[in-house]
């Protein structure tokens, strides 16, 4: 049994009226003639309110005048497909929504508007925040068990007055964790002062360090107060400790040890309230055998030891650091980025980062800035040309294997993973990527 016309469209009013997603229909003047019942859900406006009227009085999008999806897909012929971007509803607030948009055609293929659906997406943004929240602990985020680990035991380590000695590559973050012990210490409101132990020659370091009084040393023509004294009461950060030189290696263990420290040209010692934290990303023990370091300093600032895994041990955080990046830096110039374009994902996921967190920072405050769409792509990212004798991707990222070249090569190995990187030239933590990008277990 056929329906008649209006039943027919009748059904077809029930049929979306029954769609989680807001469907709604424009003419070739780009005015509303269907609006159903999630589309009033989202946007707070009737179907009464909308009917007849354009489309960017009712659905009030941050790209209605710049790049509307139906006014795309109407010139180009082309579907436009999950395009993100943030709606207005009645009441001025901002939703996010993922946005699909088609041409409409009469019988004989000629377009007569076009139709866009568009999904909420605040409950997964929500997710992600809570996700984010749940794996966030004083700056510093991370799903990594070696994290974890450290996270667990900074809280005993910062109620504690002992030195802290933090290994780790550059770039890993280990002055975000002083600083995280710091905070919660007892010290939290006296200053946590830094001093970059490789940053001056070392005349300047040590009145940079111990302070100076006038006439201490040319051009010395007033009482410089240390770093030392600068955190009375707080933390002393003493970073890339491994570059400090042996002459002030033995003044340091002083203070360390007693307490008490003299500034450059002063007659007496002066007392040091201070907790001290020392950071490096050298083999401190090496240097001891190599003598190029103190040992008993080393044993003095040896006395809790923890050691940060770089990012490429850690692989499983970078979509973390991602997003939380894009916040950051989307607050910080008033951008409205809402993610990564699948190319640019897999690039993101798939790079080495020999500069580790500092870097994965730094390409994401470039890719902000650059980017002039809703999605971070590779055209944002510090891609190479490509060439015969050079990889398409500025780094250390390799060519990767289709996932039927991957499974044979994992299979060849019975799972091996390690000789399976081995035979790519890869390290485990990139075939892991790879796997990943691959939903291959």
């Amino acid at each position: 049994m056929k329906l008649n016309p209006c039943n027919h469209l009748q059904h077809l009013a029930t049929i979306l009226d029954s769609v989680a997603d807001g469907v709604f229909t424009v003419d070739r003047d780009m005015r509303i003639t269907w609006f159903n019942r999630a589309a009033e859900e989202i946007t707070g406006f009737s179907r009464e309110e909308a009917l007849g009227q354009r489309c960017c009085e009712i659905f009030r999008t941050s790209v209605c005048f710049s790049s509307c999806p139906v006014k795309e897909a109407l010139k180009t012929g082309q579907d436009v497909i999950n395009r993100e971007v943030d709606v207005l509803d009645r009441h001025n607030r901002e939703i996010p929504i993922s946005v699909s948009a088609s041409v409409l055609r009469d019988p004989e293929g000629n377009p007569v508007g076009g139709v866009e659906t568009f999904r909420d997406l605040s409950q997964i943004y929500a997710l992600a925040r809570e996700v984010e929240e749940r794996y966030t602990f004083h700056n510093l985020v991370s799903r990594n068990p070696a994290m974890r680990r450290l996270f667990d035991i900074l809280p005993d380590v910062a109620a504690s007055d002992v030195t802290v000695l933090f290994q780790g590559d550059s770039g890993t973050g280990k002055e975000l964790f002083s600083t995280a012990i710091h905070d919660l210490s007892p010290r939290q409101k006296k200053p946590l002062i830094v001093v970059n132990c490789g940053a001056l020659p070392e005349t300047l370091l040590e009145a940079e360090i111990f302070g100076a009084r006038k006439g201490a040393y040319t051009g010395s023509v007033e009482n410089r107060p240390g770093r030392l004294e600068q955190a009375e009461g707080g933390t002393l950060l003493l970073d890339e400790i491994g570059d400090l030189p042996l002459s002030l290696q033995v003044k340091l263990l002083r203070v360390i040890e007693n307490h008490e420290y003299q500034p450059l040209g002063a007659k007496n010692s002066r007392k040091a309230d201070v907790r001290f934290i020392a950071a490096t990303n050298r083999d401190l023990e090496g240097m001891v055998q190599a003598g190029t370091f103190r040992q008993d300093l080393f044993y003095r600032i040896n006395v809790i030891t923890l050691k940060i895994p770089p990012l490429a041990d850690r692989t499983e955080d970078i979509p973390l650091l991602l997003n939380t990046a894009l916040d950051r830096y989307n607050a910080k110039y008033g951008k409205k980025i809402h993610g990564f374009s699948p190319d640019a994902m897999a690039w993101l996921l798939d790079y080495d980062y020999p500069g580790n967190v500092r870097e994965l920072l730094n390409m994401m405050e470039r890719a902000v800035i650059l980017c002039r769409t809703r999605m971070i792509g590779t055209e944002d990212l510090p891609l190479k040309k490509k060439t015969d004798k050079s990889p398409s991707i500025a780094g250390h990222v390799r060519q990767r294997p289709s996932e039927d070249q991957l499974r044979d090569i994992l299979n060849r190995h019975h799972g091996n993973r390690t000789l399976a990187a081995k035979e790519l030239g890869v390290n485990r933590s990139t075939l892991w990527r790879w796997m990943k990008l691959r939903n291959i277990a």
